[in-house]
């Protein structure tokens, strides 16, 4: 039975991908049933969603035992439970692959977060990462820090296909499309096939909020109040707005004679935190064509039960997003000084959830006699 909230979010043109990867997920058939009755067309992991999955249940243990009495180290145990539920995953999902000529159906699988102020070494992990998995609806993720720019242009010309994330601010994401597109020339100057080359760039928005809203609360005053909730949003659609101009230029026009798709913007961190607005908040006042919108299950269910959906509610709302960024910094917000806190605030989330994963499987590892 498909849900009408969900059916009208795909209609608009938003596909929606869950935020979250388990082997629980995966053996008991709960992501399949999804694909089935909640139109989720593909999955995003971090080191973050990995090892929340290593630490529940047991799920791992058969295959953590059999990896430590093999000699394997901590690091090849995480990298190979990893990419076992990244391509069994890939697997499950690839009839939506096909059938969607490889715009959906897709799985993400990020790189060592230690390495993401490191250019070479992202490189490196990415074409690992993409051997091991050995599906060709992977996507490796590569953060969108000042190293990674040039690291997701080598990569997208290698011809492996990018999931760009820990997106916070509007120049630096006019600098992944710009990543984007040299990577596309790159390829195309070395034979190879763009068609077969996608990648989408997450955006990244309820955390926004929770910080400048912080900052507002700080201020205390009535005209600081009523800008709480509104950053989120008004960055993200400026990032719409930013999308459209670069895929409208006679730069990617040409590559788009050449068989290249654009590089769709993909909104994350859309589970609400403040309990104050709406649960479904960053679901239906981002809806536009042509992007994705990968939820947690909490999230994707209240969608489900009372997500109001009426069409694109992106554009045309330029002017006044420019408008809210502005109200902020007179007040005396700084946009930039929000947007880099972020950006070193994500590396560092997802370098303890990794430190954290090898600690866990370090555990498991004395469990099984190593």
């Amino acid at each position: 039975m498909s849900n009408p909230n969900l059916q009208a979010l795909t209609d608009a043109g938003v596909s929606i991908w869950l935020d979250d990867l388990s082997r629980d997920r995966l053996q008991t058939g709960n992501l399949k049933q999804l694909i089935e009755e909640s139109h989720v067309v593909g999955v995003t992991s971090n080191p973050s969603i990995f090892q929340a999955a290593l630490s529940k249940g047991d799920r791992y243990r058969e295959d953590l035992t059999a990896l430590t009495r093999a000699g394997k180290s901590v690091e090849e145990i995480v990298f190979d439970l990893t990419t076992s539920d990244v391509r069994d995953a890939c697997d499950l999902f690839l009839p939506i692959f096909e059938s969607t000529d490889g715009i959906d159906g897709r799985v993400s699988i990020e790189v060592d977060p230690r390495i993401a102020h490191e250019t070479e070494p992202t490189v490196q992990e990415a074409r690992h990462l993409h051997a091991a998995v050995d599906r060709p609806n992977v996507y490796i993720k590569i953060p969108a820090t000042k190293a990674g720019l040039p690291a997701i242009a080598a990569t997208l010309a290698e011809g492996i296909s990018v999931n760009v994330t820990l997106i916070f601010s509007l120049e630096r994401y006019r600098g992944v499309m710009n990543a984007f597109l040299e990577g596309l020339e790159r390829a195309h100057r070395a034979g190879k096939d763009l068609h077969s080359i996608t990648s989408v760039a997450s955006f990244f928005v309820s955390r926004v909020d929770t910080e400048v809203d912080k900052r507002l609360d700080a201020i205390g005053t009535d005209e600081a109040a009523a800008l709480r909730g509104k950053a989120g949003l008004a960055n993200a659609r400026l990032a719409y707005e930013a999308f459209e101009e670069v895929f409208a230029t006679p730069r990617w026009k040409s590559l788009e004679a050449e068989g290249a798709r654009v590089q769709r913007p993909l909104w994350a961190s859309t589970g609400v935190k403040d309990p104050a607005f709406p649960d479904t908040l960053y679901v239906t006042e981002l809806v536009a064509p042509n992007v994705v919108n990968t939820m947690p299950q909490k999230t994707l269910e209240a969608t489900a039960d009372h997500g109001e959906i009426h069409g694109d509610t992106v554009t045309g709302t330029y002017d006044e997003s420019r408008a809210t960024l502005d109200a902020l910094e007179h007040l005396g917000i700084s946009y930039t000084s929000v947007v880099d806190l972020l950006e070193d605030e994500g590396v560092a989330k997802f370098e303890k959830a990794w430190d954290e994963l090898g600690e866990g499987v370090k555990a498991e590892m004395a469990k099984a006699g190593a």
